[in-house]
């Protein structure tokens, strides 16, 4: 069996503007760097395999909390949200005519214009995954994260989801005969700088 955690990236400026960030490059800002640098890695999770999205923001949390560079995976990039990157969703949701709907009510097949729906972002990540040979850690995107934790916990996209996903935190899932389960704990918490 392999552990396999996953760290949502810290703040952006999108993220405090309630933008749909996608596969848009946008950088940590200043106060997220600030605050990454009180925390690193558990000690249980320091020597293990360490990767991250593509995306300047995965990358860089990646590095702050360890403390080294992780090794880039074009797999782990965020969900493609298409037309509606950069848009608000609030403004989105506000739009009868726009589609967008809750995470609740997304199912498997939900997608974006031109964008990527759950099914796909599991068949980009479904071999990448069930290759890891070691106990890992993977920076990454709320988006990605979710169709990860949904397959661990038998979510199907609709209804109340079985997770919350927090910044400062490990969500780690088990990997085992080419399943995802939910580990005992599913939550770690990263730790305070000392």
């Amino acid at each position: 069996m392999i552990r396999f955690a996953m760290l949502r990236h810290g703040h952006t400026a999108w993220n405090r503007a309630g933008k749909i960030q996608g596969r848009t490059d946008i950088s940590l800002d200043d106060q997220a760097r600030a605050d990454l640098h009180e925390f690193c890695l558990p000690t249980s999770w320091q020597v293990v395999d360490l990767y991250a999205s593509p995306l300047d923001r995965a990358c860089e949390t990646a590095a702050i909390v360890a403390g080294r560079k992780p090794v880039v995976v074009p797999e782990l990039v965020e969900m493609d949200w298409g037309k509606w990157e950069g848009l608000k969703g609030v403004d989105l949701k506000a739009d009868p005519n726009s589609e967008f709907k809750n995470i609740e009510e997304w199912g498997w097949g939900y997608r974006p214009p031109e964008g990527e729906s759950p099914t796909d972002v599991w068949a980009r990540l479904e071999p990448w995954i069930l290759s890891l040979k070691r106990d890992s850690i993977a920076v990454c995107h709320i988006g990605t994260m979710r169709i990860l934790l949904a397959r661990a916990f038998g979510w199907n996209f609709l209804g109340k989801p079985p997770f919350r996903i927090k910044r400062n935190r490990l969500f780690v899932i088990n990997i085992c005969d080419g399943e995802l389960s939910v580990a005992d704990p599913d939550v770690v918490r990263l730790e305070a700088v000392a």
